[in-house]
């Protein structure tokens, strides 16, 4: 069994995600703010979506749903708290619940701190985690409805102890500023300092339109291997330093 997964460039940098399962020809979408580009690459592809799947609430990641639901009959899923603020909610989910992508399952993991409802879709055998804006690639979501104690469970205690060859992907494109952080708050770490390198290569030939952005323009995903070794909020050590870390990311 396979899962492949698309990346659709949204709004201004956010990643909706296509989720594909080779052997039953079933799709579901991820996050959807922005209806046009994900119908553009169902269609592209002749995707069968039978899932609509949320993160989280924010309409970047959750405007598009209604209108997906509508256009495939398919169910809309988020965490059950989201019930009455997620555009098109027709599921709930909590910790440790199942959602199936054809013969593909995801386990979720309830990850709040970004936003109170926050999950996250961990497909195993894939090797995948969709975290939405809970865990970045070398960065985390800014705490609107949380504490750093509860981001610090999400990221050490739960992400963090996922597979290091699992694949993170994530809400936003947000690798180059984060990683210039990572190498403020650690300049000695050499794995942050090759990453950026190659990150800012990568960035440096981004499309002016993030919609025309192409695959190698994308630094998403990363790995929970590479979070281990380059994500100052992952390797913060504690919840003090966690929020001391996130106090001047807001500023930086």
């Amino acid at each position: 069994m396979t899962l492949r997964i698309e990346r659709i460039p949204t709004w201004r940098d956010n990643y909706t995600y296509l989720l594909l399962c080779d052997s039953s020809g079933e799709a579901a979408v991820v996050d959807a703010p922005e209806v046009e580009p994900v119908v553009k690459r169902v269609d592209a592809l002749g995707a069968r979506v039978t899932r609509v799947l949320s993160t989280h609430h924010h309409p970047d990641h959750s405007a598009a749903n209604p209108e997906l639901a509508k256009r495939w009959d398919a169910p809309v899923f988020g965490h059950v708290s989201d019930a009455d603020r997620l555009p098109g909610f027709s599921h709930g989910l909590e910790e440790g619940d199942e959602v199936s992508v054809g013969r593909e399952t995801a386990r979720i993991l309830f990850i709040p701190a970004h936003t109170k409802g926050h999950i996250a879709y961990v497909f195993d055998d894939a090797q995948a985690v969709f975290c939405g804006d809970t865990l970045f690639a070398a960065g985390c979501g800014r705490l609107f409805e949380g504490t750093p104690a509860m981001m610090y469970e999400a990221l050490v205690e739960k992400l963090g102890v996922l597979p290091e060859a699992t694949r993170v992907f994530c809400g936003h494109e947000y690798t180059e500023s984060n990683l210039r952080f990572a190498a403020h708050v650690e300049p000695d770490n050499a794995d942050v300092k090759a990453a950026l390198e190659r990150v800012v290569a990568a960035r440096a030939q981004a499309a002016d339109d993030w919609h025309d952005a192409t695959p190698d323009e994308m630094t998403v995903p990363s790995t929970i291997g590479d979070e281990q070794r380059t994500n100052p909020f992952l390797r913060a050590g504690s919840v003090e330093e966690l929020a001391r870390r996130r106090s001047l990311k807001d500023s930086f």
